[in-house]
């Protein structure tokens, strides 16, 4: 029996999602990510950076990939959503460590005796899966922030005012009456008596506009919008300047108002905002000061069932009118500031809220604007600091010597604008007014992510010189693909509908009047496409739907003409050529048996599994592991490990798997390797001979 050697006594795992290796070494190569090129030239990786990937390149399979040490068809979390063995038309979610079905490597660092931090990890980690007493666990259950999904309570808004407005009113983004909202500094003069939003607004530079730029040509507001009045201060129970304007800016769908005083500077121009609860406690909630992102707002907020908490918001100031006449403001959403539940233990949380806060809100803003952006960033900065805050303080605190931690500020701002660093995918957002940047706006946003993300690992680096050792690695990368994504085949979540329609698989219900409808005829569909990657056969015997109008349809398909007709339908996939280049979009199509190769296949995969070409895919999802994009982007992760067990500025040719880092973790502490574990150490880059 080999004899199992403690080569480190530390671990830190940072973990950064979408973390591109190929983007990285352009910025170490450029000098822009000093602190990434220290834990190389400290450390061994390949020269590329580059950690192979498994399948589908999506956050909870490969966050979960990297934690058991197996591919997608072992631990069975196969997308964001598990598909539903019989209703093709359900899906689970999939963030959720009881659908795992391997052990994870945390739970043995922890049986072994390591007391081990398991930090917001997006893949099959809450809730914990061991009774160990080291194990402490914060969330997991999604990506962005943390908390996402437990803690928020409330959503973002823009916020402006004016003059020429009589009366606040909060518009929902989820009003199907709302079609483009926007605020400006002067407006039409057939609008001036009007409600101050109209639909034909066009852009300018005093506009708060939050359209989707996600390719929807509807039109719609991406966030909710709030517009209120500006009037001179009055009925305030202190003393206020008698230069003074008022505001009333209303939060939570505009169940909450809140008075603000609107009040110059030393210059003598407006450049302030304060609010308050109300106007008798001169004690403010917060002060904004012109172009300052301000976080940790405690105030009040309400759910979408109308239930009141108290909640952390970050808002700034975006914009003011030197006299005082118009203002806008940004708000970001409400989290929750008393939630435990996604702690464990949950006496973390208390200490934690003491030093760093409660958990900050961060921002997703589908508005291609350097305003937005910037309060996008903004948001992360915050979110980054509070994260940094937290974990030296709980190492501190429990003696923590195993970290595995997770960051989610490259996937998320890339979802964002990634895709516009093609230069067609510009031209084609120009074309329909969606955005007036360039392409070298949208690299400069890239390499400030990538020096955020930066400065972020370097705040750790100093556990190196205690004798840590640090691993940096992500689940996947994220492209910007030369041709854009192809939609009619892609899809992380849900239908694609139009190919198979055009194929003659999948029909739509329709209503009286014989239009269809946004629901699929069961009875006459024989196969779909659900998630990014797969496509389903409505089989007999095993598929059985239940329609809107409780109607219960049997699969259609005889299991005997299965094979034919998946032969015919990976034909068509192949054949199908995109409408622009005439190249074909599809670059695998393989049986769900044959997905076995790509780490897929068995009973949560479809009966086809297919990927996209490169340059047709999406930023990651839908594509090869290996895909690339323009500007330097790729869809594989990255892996970087230095300090005791690695060796020192080396650089192994060997291809590293994302199912061997588990093993590897296992191998430097010296414990057993997780049960269903399909990878091996990565010796080559180990300082010992293994």
């Amino acid at each position: 029996m080999a004899e199992r050697k403690a080569h480190a006594q530390k671990v830190m795992v940072l973990g950064v999602d979408g973390l591109d290796p190929r983007f990285s070494r352009r910025m170490i190569n450029e000098g822009k990510m000093p602190n990434l090129a220290k834990i190389v030239e400290r450390g061994a990786c390949r020269e590329d950076l580059v950690l192979l990937g498994g399948h589908p390149t999506i956050t909870p399979p490969m966050w979960t990939t990297l934690a058991t040490g197996c591919y997608a068809n072992v631990h069975g979390i196969t997308g964001f959503y598990r598909q539903h063995p019989e209703d093709l038309s359900a899906v689970t979610y999939a963030l959720d460590s009881r659908l795992c079905k391997a052990e994870q490597v945390w739970n043995c660092t922890a049986e072994a005796g390591k007391k081990t931090l398991v930090f917001h990890w997006p893949g099959s980690s809450w809730p914990p899966s061991s009774d160990s007493e080291n194990l402490f666990v914060i969330d997991g259950t999604s990506p962005g922030s943390l908390g996402m999904a437990t803690s928020q309570r409330d959503g973002g808004s823009l916020f402006a005012a004016s003059v020429k407005v009589k009366e606040p009113k909060y518009i929902s983004n989820a009003d199907p009456n709302v079609v483009a909202v926007c605020v400006m500094e002067e407006l039409p003069e057939s609008s001036k008596d009007a409600e101050w939003s109209f639909e034909d607004c066009g852009f300018n530079d005093k506009m708060s506009v939050c359209f989707d730029f996600g390719g929807n040509s509807s039109g719609r507001p991406q966030t909710d919008v709030v517009q209120s009045y500006i009037k001179p201060a009055s009925g305030w129970a202190f003393d206020v300047p008698a230069d003074a304007n008022e505001t009333s800016i209303l939060l939570s769908r505009g169940l909450i108002r809140r008075p603000a005083l609107i009040l110059k500077g030393e210059d003598g121009k407006y450049d302030t905002v304060v609010i308050y609860k109300n106007k008798k406690e001169s004690a403010p909630i917060v002060e904004l000061k012109l172009g300052v992102v301000t976080g940790n707002i405690i105030d009040d907020g309400y759910d979408k069932n109308d239930e009141k908490f108290t909640v952390v918001r970050t808002m700034k100031l975006l914009d003011v009118a030197d006299d005082g006449s118009w203002i806008k403001i940004w708000i970001s959403a409400a989290m929750d500031i008393n939630v435990y539940d996604t702690w464990h233990p949950q006496r973390m949380y208390d200490y934690v809220k003491e030093v760093a806060g409660p958990t900050p809100p961060t921002a997703n803003i589908y508005e291609l604007t350097e305003e937005m952006h910037g309060c996008m960033m903004a948001g992360w900065e915050i979110t980054i600091d509070w994260q940094i805050k937290a974990m030296h303080e709980i190492i501190k605190r429990e003696g923590i010597e195993v970290v595995f931690s997770h960051m989610h500020n490259v996937d998320l701002l890339n979802h964002t604008s990634i895709s516009l660093l093609a230069e067609g995918t510009v031209k084609m957002y120009q074309q329909y007014g969606m955005t007036e940047l360039e392409q070298p706006a949208i690299l400069k946003w890239q390499e400030d992510l990538y020096t955020m993300t930066d400065n972020y690992l370097g705040a750790f680096l100093h556990y190196l010189d205690e004798g840590w050792t640090i691993i940096v690695t992500s689940d996947h990368a994220q492209v910007s693909p030369e041709h854009g994504f192809y939609t009619p085949l892609g899809c992380i979540i849900g239908y694609t509908i139009q190919l198979f329609k055009e194929w003659g698989y999948l029909a739509m219900l329709k209503d009286a009047d014989g239009n269809e409808i946004r629901e699929v005829d069961w009875s006459k569909t024989k196969a779909i496409t659900n998630r990014s990657n797969d496509v389903w056969i409505n089989l007999k015997g095993r598929n059985t739907h239940v329609q809107s109008d409780g109607t219960v349809v049997e699969g259609i398909v005889d299991p005997a003409d299965k094979y034919e007709l998946e032969e015919e339908i990976m034909t068509k996939m192949y054949e199908h050529k995109h409408p622009v280049t005439g190249k074909r979009v599809v670059q695998l199509a393989v049986r769900n048996k044959d997905a076995v190769h790509f780490g897929l296949g068995g009973p949560e995969c479809g009966d086809i599994v297919y990927f996209l070409a490169e340059g047709y895919n999406g930023d990651h999802g839908d594509s090869l592991s290996t895909a690339y994009g323009v500007e330097d982007t790729s869809v594989s992760p990255i892996f970087v490990g230095a300090g005791p067990g690695f060796k020192e500025g080396f650089y192994t040719d060997r291809i590293i798997r994302q199912i061997d880092f588990a093993p590897t973790i296992s191998a430097l502490l010296g414990i057993r390797m997780p049960a269903q574990c399909e990878g091996a150490p990565a010796y080559q880059i180990l300082d010992w001979e293994f």
